[in-house]
């Protein structure tokens, strides 16, 4: 992101804790627990309408009526775990047309069963010992870096080296006695030309087909050559939230199933039960015989609900995108506006709808370079129903009278420039960080922030007393956002960190006063005698 970006957002990010609708804005539990519509308010939690998408962090998707029954229903009956694999891995196969298949405790243990399968080679004297993986044969894992994300920690739980390529050319090069697999996302294009070169080596690719659409008879990917393809249980095909489906031939997820729970060693903790197995068989039961033109119809029917709702404001533009490809495959709507119309932009709207019951979660856009802003709805996981509730509840609030949105920052009250000592508490451990705040020009600020693996850019604002700054650990795939926020005098911040999906932290920064000694500098005529 441009660092004029970072800087605008600063001056909209709030100071009071609604970044994120945390515990202390939603009211204590009020318990007991009562089953029913109503299960969540009854401990205190407010459930959310789901216009983003199958996001893990709001519960991925709802369970198809299909699923739902079979879980209920293997939920009364005990069962050994390997002949209940053994069976959902033929019906996977007749279903797909995948030599085989495997239920996991999600996409990510699917691909941490994969990734011991590959190093192991099924082989239990060598699974127990995973993650120490001296002595082993094969130990490395080749990744293009476009596929580097968050997700390939659990590829790294394994134990395995990572070497990161920047073409195809150079991942074939890579390729060596050592390499265990080679995982990529999604939609690379050069996935036969890949496969050709390591199918003579007998090197697997794992493709994660996460958010993916099913393909079957055949599988698309496994038809360009991949070896096992990992789906999301909790997405698209609507099964177990805590469900993954592989598949790919039986000898390698016979290898992945023995590396998962009930089995010991490294995939024991990754549990599937057996209602999550025959919810997840369900699940692609009922995604082969489902009606999916439409449910497409069903889904541009909603939104064309909402655009006709919201456009009945004016000053109001709205247009649907189709989806293009299988992945994340479902319709969104974009509603435009000029910030000038309704003195409020898309990321406050988009907040307000997302902490207020009832609570909405789609998102919203900063204003452009024109002055309009928008929101995002997207389609794929609303319910029946809920089209209504969401035109209703934007309406409701662009109709809301409020004053222009002022551009004016109030001038900043201290000059901040020097070292500052921060003391961070975590909730389980403290750490100390320096920030180098190099320069102030008026409100805005600019430096560096050490943490405890890297210095990295720091850049800020500061309006009166009410500081914010922002930097961000980077590694690869990885990406941890530090927004300091709170108050200032001359020489003291204290405040919270936003830290994004990691949650909130406390600080304590403290202005290094400390003067360097004065003392003169004696520059060497030769070259010293001794070392």
């Amino acid at each position: 992101m441009e660092r004029r970006e970072i800087l605008k957002r600063l001056t909209v990010l709030p100071l009071a804790g609604s970044l994120l609708p945390l515990e202390s804005l939603l009211g204590s539990p009020t318990g007991p627990l009562e089953a029913g519509p109503n299960i969540y308010q009854s401990i205190g939690v407010e459930p959310v309408i789901n216009c983003r998408g199958t996001f893990t962090i709001i519960g991925g998707s709802i369970e198809r009526p299909r699923v739902r029954a079979a879980m209920e229903a293997a939920s009364g009956f005990f069962v050994q775990y390997d002949e209940l694999a053994f069976g959902v891995g033929r019906r996977l196969a007749e279903l797909t047309g995948a030599e085989y298949g495997m239920v996991s405790a999600g996409c990510a243990a699917g691909m941490k069963h994969v990734t011991a399968a590959c190093v192991a080679g099924g082989n239990p004297e060598k699974l127990i010992r995973i993650p120490d993986l001296s002595g082993f044969e094969k130990n490395e894992v080749v990744i293009p870096a476009r596929s580097r994300t968050v997700y390939d920690h659990a590829i790294r739980n394994i134990g395995v080296k990572i070497i990161t390529v920047n073409s195809t050319e150079e991942l074939i090069k890579s390729l060596s006695p050592r390499t265990a697999m080679i995982y990529m996302m999604a939609g690379n294009v050069d996935l036969p030309k890949i496969a050709e070169a390591a199918k003579p080596l007998n090197i697997p690719i794992l493709v994660d087909a996460a958010a993916e659409d099913l393909t079957v008879k055949p599988n698309v990917h496994l038809q360009q050559g991949a070896t096992v393809v990992a789906y999301s249980g909790g997405k698209a095909l609507c099964g177990p939230q805590c469900a993954g489906l592989l598949l790919g031939p039986k000898n390698l997820l016979m290898s992945a199933w023995q590396a998962s729970s009930p089995h010991h060693g490294p995939g024991r903790d990754n549990k599937v039960g057996k209602e999550e197995m025959l919810g997840m068989l369900a699940a692609v039961e009922d995604w082969v015989t489902r009606d999916h033109v439409e449910k497409m119809k069903t889904w541009n029917l909603w939104l064309d609900n909402i655009s006709k709702r919201v456009s009945s404001l004016g000053g109001i533009t709205c247009s649907v995108r189709q989806p293009v490809g299988i992945d994340n495959a479902s319709p969104r709507l974009t509603i435009t506006w000029d910030v000038a119309t309704f003195n409020i932009d898309g990321q406050d709207l988009a907040e307000e709808l997302a902490i207020k019951p009832p609570r909405i979660a789609l998102s919203g856009s900063a204003v452009d370079a024109t002055g309009k802003t928008t929101l995002s709805i997207n389609a794929g996981q609303m319910q029946l129903g809920n089209d209504k509730i969401v035109g209703n509840r934007i309406v409701e609030v662009l109709s809301q009278k409020r004053p222009p949105k002022s551009t004016e920052m109030a001038p900043a009250s201290f000059n901040l420039t020097g070292r500052w000592d921060v003391d961070i508490e975590f909730y389980s451990s403290k750490s100390q960080h320096t920030f180098y705040i190099e320069s102030q020009d008026g409100n805005w600020i600019q430096g560096a922030h050490k943490g405890e693996y890297s210095t990295r850019e720091l850049v800020g604002v500061l309006e009166g007393d009410q500081v914010k700054l922002s930097s961000a650990y980077r590694a690869a795939g990885d990406n941890v956002p530090f927004l300091f926020y709170g108050t200032a005098t001359a020489d003291k911040m204290s405040g919270e960190i936003y830290l994004g999906e990691y949650i909130r932290a406390k600080f304590t920064a403290t202005k290094n006063v400390r003067k360097a000694d004065h003392r003169t500098l004696r520059v060497p005529k030769g070259q010293p005698l001794s070392s």
